[in-house]
Protein backbone atom coordinates (compact mmCIF):
# COMPACT_ATOMS: atom_id res chain seq x y z
CA UNK A 1 0.00 0.00 0.00
CA UNK A 2 2.78 2.56 -0.42
CA UNK A 3 1.04 4.21 -4.05
CA UNK A 4 -2.64 5.38 -4.59
CA UNK A 5 -4.63 7.24 -7.01
CA UNK A 6 -7.37 9.70 -6.45
CA UNK A 7 -10.57 9.83 -8.56
CA UNK A 8 -12.77 13.02 -7.82
CA UNK A 9 -16.87 13.19 -9.56
CA UNK A 10 -16.93 16.57 -10.88
CA UNK A 11 -19.80 18.32 -10.55
CA UNK A 12 -22.50 17.94 -12.91
CA UNK A 13 -26.30 19.67 -13.14
CA UNK A 14 -27.81 16.54 -14.36
CA UNK A 15 -26.12 13.83 -11.85
CA UNK A 16 -26.16 14.23 -8.25
CA UNK A 17 -22.97 12.91 -6.86
CA UNK A 18 -24.18 10.29 -4.79
CA UNK A 19 -25.79 8.48 -8.21
CA UNK A 20 -22.42 8.97 -10.18
CA UNK A 21 -20.18 7.36 -6.90
CA UNK A 22 -22.75 4.62 -7.24
CA UNK A 23 -21.80 4.02 -11.22
CA UNK A 24 -18.22 4.71 -10.45
CA UNK A 25 -18.16 2.40 -7.45
CA UNK A 26 -19.72 -0.71 -9.64
CA UNK A 27 -17.17 -0.45 -12.49
CA UNK A 28 -14.74 -0.86 -9.90
CA UNK A 29 -16.18 -3.57 -8.34
CA UNK A 30 -16.40 -5.36 -11.82
CA UNK A 31 -12.86 -4.87 -12.95
CA UNK A 32 -11.36 -5.81 -9.40
CA UNK A 33 -13.29 -8.76 -9.78
CA UNK A 34 -12.24 -9.49 -13.65
CA UNK A 35 -8.73 -8.68 -12.71
CA UNK A 36 -9.31 -10.39 -9.08
CA UNK A 37 -7.23 -8.53 -7.44
CA UNK A 38 -7.21 -9.07 -3.37
CA UNK A 39 -4.31 -6.55 -3.15
CA UNK A 40 -5.87 -3.14 -3.78
CA UNK A 41 -8.03 -1.21 -1.20
CA UNK A 42 -10.36 1.60 -1.60
CA UNK A 43 -11.16 4.67 1.00
CA UNK A 44 -14.09 7.51 0.54
CA UNK A 45 -11.96 10.56 2.06
CA UNK A 46 -14.96 12.69 1.82
CA UNK A 47 -17.17 10.22 3.08
CA UNK A 48 -20.15 11.63 5.89
CA UNK A 49 -21.51 9.96 8.83
CA UNK A 50 -25.36 10.19 10.24
CA UNK A 51 -28.26 9.13 9.71
CA UNK A 52 -28.95 12.49 7.79
CA UNK A 53 -25.80 12.87 5.77
CA UNK A 54 -24.40 9.26 5.09
CA UNK A 55 -22.87 9.88 1.66
CA UNK A 56 -19.79 8.29 0.38
CA UNK A 57 -18.80 11.68 -0.96
CA UNK A 58 -17.22 12.91 -4.21
CA UNK A 59 -14.16 11.41 -3.85
CA UNK A 60 -12.57 7.70 -3.92
CA UNK A 61 -9.22 6.57 -3.39
CA UNK A 62 -7.85 3.72 -4.64
CA UNK A 63 -4.60 1.92 -2.45
CA UNK A 64 -2.04 -0.64 -3.53
CA UNK A 65 1.27 -1.13 -4.91
CA UNK A 66 2.38 0.52 -7.99
CA UNK A 67 2.42 -1.97 -10.59
CA UNK A 68 -0.76 -3.51 -9.58
CA UNK A 69 -2.66 -0.05 -9.52
CA UNK A 70 -0.88 0.37 -13.52
CA UNK A 71 -2.38 -2.97 -14.45
CA UNK A 72 -6.16 -1.55 -12.95
CA UNK A 73 -5.91 1.53 -14.73
CA UNK A 74 -4.51 0.33 -17.86
CA UNK A 75 -7.83 -1.60 -18.50
CA UNK A 76 -10.45 0.19 -19.43
CA UNK A 77 -12.46 -0.21 -16.53
CA UNK A 78 -13.82 4.23 -16.80
CA UNK A 79 -15.14 3.85 -19.34
CA UNK A 80 -18.58 5.93 -19.78
CA UNK A 81 -17.06 7.64 -16.29
CA UNK A 82 -13.71 9.74 -17.95
CA UNK A 83 -16.28 12.96 -18.35
CA UNK A 84 -17.47 13.03 -14.92
CA UNK A 85 -14.45 11.59 -13.18
CA UNK A 86 -10.99 13.62 -12.46
CA UNK A 87 -7.66 11.18 -12.03
CA UNK A 88 -4.66 12.01 -10.14
CA UNK A 89 -1.28 10.29 -11.54
CA UNK A 90 -0.10 7.69 -9.60
CA UNK A 91 1.17 9.58 -6.13
CA UNK A 92 3.43 8.49 -2.88
CA UNK A 93 1.25 7.80 0.18
CA UNK A 94 3.10 10.35 2.52
CA UNK A 95 5.37 9.28 4.98
CA UNK A 96 3.14 10.39 7.72
CA UNK A 97 -0.02 9.05 7.09
CA UNK A 98 -2.32 6.80 9.64
CA UNK A 99 -3.80 3.99 8.69
CA UNK A 100 -7.79 3.19 8.77
CA UNK A 101 -9.26 -0.44 7.94
CA UNK A 102 -12.58 0.14 5.38
CA UNK A 103 -14.61 -2.64 5.59
CA UNK A 104 -18.12 -3.63 4.77
CA UNK A 105 -20.69 -3.71 7.74
CA UNK A 106 -24.29 -5.85 7.11
CA UNK A 107 -26.77 -4.84 9.38
CA UNK A 108 -29.73 -7.80 10.47
CA UNK A 109 -33.02 -5.65 8.50
CA UNK A 110 -35.38 -7.98 9.43
CA UNK A 111 -36.11 -9.15 6.33
CA UNK A 112 -39.10 -11.58 6.34
CA UNK A 113 -37.35 -14.76 5.22
CA UNK A 114 -34.81 -14.48 8.08
CA UNK A 115 -37.71 -14.09 10.31
CA UNK A 116 -39.09 -17.35 8.95
CA UNK A 117 -35.75 -18.61 9.55
CA UNK A 118 -35.63 -17.29 13.09
CA UNK A 119 -38.88 -18.86 13.60
CA UNK A 120 -37.86 -22.19 12.57
CA UNK A 121 -34.73 -22.52 14.44
CA UNK A 122 -36.27 -21.04 17.47
CA UNK A 123 -38.95 -23.12 17.56
CA UNK A 124 -41.52 -19.79 17.84
CA UNK A 125 -44.21 -18.60 15.59
CA UNK A 126 -43.67 -16.52 12.39
CA UNK A 127 -45.71 -13.85 13.89
CA UNK A 128 -43.35 -13.73 17.07
CA UNK A 129 -40.36 -13.63 14.63
CA UNK A 130 -41.63 -11.45 12.56
CA UNK A 131 -42.11 -8.96 15.65
CA UNK A 132 -38.78 -9.56 16.75
CA UNK A 133 -37.29 -8.78 13.29
CA UNK A 134 -39.55 -5.82 13.21
CA UNK A 135 -37.71 -4.10 16.12
CA UNK A 136 -34.40 -4.89 14.38
CA UNK A 137 -35.86 -3.16 10.83
CA UNK A 138 -36.58 0.26 12.72
CA UNK A 139 -32.86 0.61 13.56
CA UNK A 140 -31.41 3.75 11.79
CA UNK A 141 -28.57 3.00 9.68
CA UNK A 142 -25.97 5.64 9.85
CA UNK A 143 -23.19 4.40 7.37
CA UNK A 144 -22.45 5.56 4.10
CA UNK A 145 -23.77 3.37 1.45
CA UNK A 146 -24.10 2.28 -2.85
CA UNK A 147 -26.46 -0.04 -3.94
CA UNK A 148 -24.02 -2.48 -5.94
CA UNK A 149 -24.65 -5.18 -8.31
CA UNK A 150 -22.57 -8.46 -7.46
CA UNK A 151 -20.54 -9.43 -10.14
CA UNK A 152 -20.08 -13.30 -8.81
CA UNK A 153 -24.34 -13.41 -7.05
CA UNK A 154 -25.85 -11.30 -9.65
CA UNK A 155 -27.53 -9.96 -6.75
CA UNK A 156 -28.02 -6.09 -6.23
CA UNK A 157 -27.80 -5.12 -2.35
CA UNK A 158 -26.67 -2.10 -0.36
CA UNK A 159 -23.20 -2.24 0.78
CA UNK A 160 -22.72 -0.06 4.00
CA UNK A 161 -18.95 0.75 4.54
CA UNK A 162 -17.44 1.83 7.77
CA UNK A 163 -14.02 3.79 7.83
CA UNK A 164 -12.58 2.35 11.72
CA UNK A 165 -10.40 4.48 13.79
CA UNK A 166 -7.22 5.88 12.86
CA UNK A 167 -4.26 3.27 13.91
CA UNK A 168 -0.80 4.15 14.28
CA UNK A 169 0.84 1.13 11.70
CA UNK A 170 -0.60 -0.92 8.87
CA UNK A 171 -2.38 -3.92 9.12
CA UNK A 172 -1.53 -6.31 6.15
CA UNK A 173 -4.25 -8.58 4.45
CA UNK A 174 -6.55 -9.10 1.38
CA UNK A 175 -8.99 -7.04 0.33
CA UNK A 176 -12.67 -8.36 -1.22
CA UNK A 177 -13.18 -7.37 -5.31
CA UNK A 178 -15.01 -4.12 -3.73
CA UNK A 179 -11.83 -2.85 -2.28
CA UNK A 180 -12.70 -3.48 1.13
CA UNK A 181 -11.39 -5.97 4.32
CA UNK A 182 -11.99 -7.17 7.77
CA UNK A 183 -8.67 -6.23 8.89
CA UNK A 184 -6.72 -5.16 6.59
CA UNK A 185 -5.64 -1.05 6.74
CA UNK A 186 -5.21 1.85 4.04
CA UNK A 187 -3.53 4.77 4.23
CA UNK A 188 -5.43 7.99 5.57
CA UNK A 189 -3.87 11.29 5.04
Amino acid sequence: MDHYIDIRLRPDPDFKPAMLMEALYNKLHRALFDLQATELGVSFPAHKQGVRARKLGDHLRLHGAQTRLEQLMASDWLTGMRDHTQVSELLVVPANAQHFNVARKQFNTGSPSRAKRYAKRHNVSEEEARKIYAKLAERRIALPFVQINSRSTQQRFCLFIEHSKPQESSVAGAFNHYGLSSNATVPWF
